[in-house]
């Protein structure tokens, strides 16, 4: 897949295009294309918008970006505007609101779609405004979307009434094991953010010099067999691995497991998208929060990797001369990472080893987000760009970094630059974590 930065205007506009098209087949996919009315409307969790939110909120950030801003064009439905602004209306409220039903909201969604189509000929790439240049918004549009799709499908997964979703065939992939648990990045600075890709966010804005100290990084995600060990070892009863907000937070849930895990008799099973099945134990654990993958780390005597390190091991190498989009490289391949729902869950151990980066570290990019132990900042220079309350908003300690995507995130929705971010406590989201360690 050619990267979009050397297509030219034509290429590009043809390429969005098709892009638009799939993220809507996908996200039809996750709504009216599986539920019913009923269930489209319903709330399944407080953390959790309806998803018939989620299908007319898609539709209506593409009407103000792409029509309105974009485009030029007169509001379409301005009455829906406060309905859909999701800093004006908690999750957990929604469901109490005027909302499109179903019906109303594919039409709506689908209006908007044929007049972004319609109008797209008429912006321009190449002109000063920096809203649209090299595209700009309509890579933020189709990311937009495929993240809430991945909300769609962390819906889907605390749903509780039986299954809507069939696993799609799982990939045939060769699995060769790691030759090491670990991997050693060598002290000294690397090049940190981007400052020319065109679709990146702010929050990923300016490139700067990172001088790190040397540093072990795990070349695997923490497995389940890996995460097993901890809880058969007592680890969710022992406070001395624990953050002091984190054992506030099991002891006052009474957390002893992954989300969605639970004890059968002599084994451990797990509910995925309706499906109860015994725990496969070579795949990397997700649905653990931050505070879980810290009191793991801590455990084994040691840490979670800082966002710039994770970023170093993903995007460097000992000889690199610049920083790869991917770990494997600047262009995408579709069997280099468990991406883009190609399978309903994490990769196993050894799996994916075309797409390790320079250093050796395998499966960064897909499978799960990886917590870090940074927390939510702009880095040096930052200016926000097109509007605050996509990143700036939340910068501060309350939200902790993630990255790397998941086996749920779209490959046009991630990137070795990608920050992802969220609080401590989230466990609904397909969330996992790798170890890292001083060298000295």
């Amino acid at each position: 897949m050619a990267p979009l930065n050397t297509l030219d205007e034509h290429a590009l506009k043809e390429r969005i295009a098709g892009e638009l098209g799939a993220a809507r087949d996908r996200s039809h996919g996750l709504t009216t294309g599986v539920l019913d009315d009923t269930r489209l409307t319903a709330q399944v969790s407080p953390l959790m918008s309806p998803l018939v939110w989620d299908l007319a909120h898609i539709g209506n950030y593409e009407e103000l970006w792409l029509l309105r801003a974009a485009a030029g064009t007169a509001p379409m439905r301005p009455e829906i505007d406060g309905l859909y602004d999701a800093f004006e209306h908690p999750r957990a409220t929604r469901p109490t609101l005027p909302l499109l039903p179903p019906a109303e909201a594919a039409t709506y969604i689908a209006t908007v779609r044929a007049k972004v189509l319609d109008s797209l000929d008429k912006v321009r790439f190449d002109g000063p405004d920096r809203l649209t240049g090299g595209g700009f918004v309509y890579g933020m549009v189709l990311q937009h979307e495929h993240m809430h799709d991945e909300t769609m499908l962390a819906t889907h997964q605390l749903r509780k009434d039986g299954p809507a979703l069939l696993d799609p065939p799982e990939p045939a992939g060769h699995i060769a094991p790691a030759a090491a648990s670990e991997v050693l990045i060598g002290a000294g600075p690397f090049v940190m953010g981007t400052s020319d890709d065109h679709w990146s966010y702010d929050n990923e804005r300016p490139r700067h010099l990172v001088d790190l100290p040397a540093y072990y990084i795990d070349t695997e995600p923490v497995s389940n067999a890996e995460y097993l060990a901890f809880m058969e070892a007592g680890g969710y009863d022992d406070p001395r691995w624990w953050d002091p907000k984190g054992w506030e937070w099991r002891q006052s849930g009474g957390k002893r497991a992954p989300a969605f895990w639970t004890r059968e008799g002599e084994q451990w099973v797990r509910r995925r998208f309706g499906h109860v099945e015994p725990i496969p134990l070579a795949e990397a654990v997700q649905h653990v929060c931050w505070y879980e993958a810290d009191a793991y780390a801590r455990w084994a005597g040691k840490r979670l990797p800082t966002e710039a390190e994770w970023e170093k091991a993903a995007s460097w190498g000992p000889d690199a001369q610049h920083a790869r989009r991917y770990p494997w490289g600047d262009d995408y391949a579709e069997d280099h990472a468990n991406l883009g729902q190609r399978a309903h869950r994490p990769s196993v151990k050894g799996a994916y080893a075309s797409g390790a980066s320079a250093y050796g570290v395998r499966r960064m990019v897909g499978d799960v987000w990886e917590w870090t132990s940074s927390d939510f900042h702009g880095y040096p220079g930052f200016r926000s760009f097109p509007y605050k309350e996509y990143s700036e908003v939340f910068f501060g300690p309350e939200y902790k970094v993630l990255r790397g995507g998941s086996w749920a995130t779209h490959p046009l929705a991630v990137r070795n630059t990608f920050r992802n971010w969220d609080y401590p406590i989230r466990r609904q989201i397909f969330s996992g974590f790798r170890c890292a360690r001083d060298a000295a």
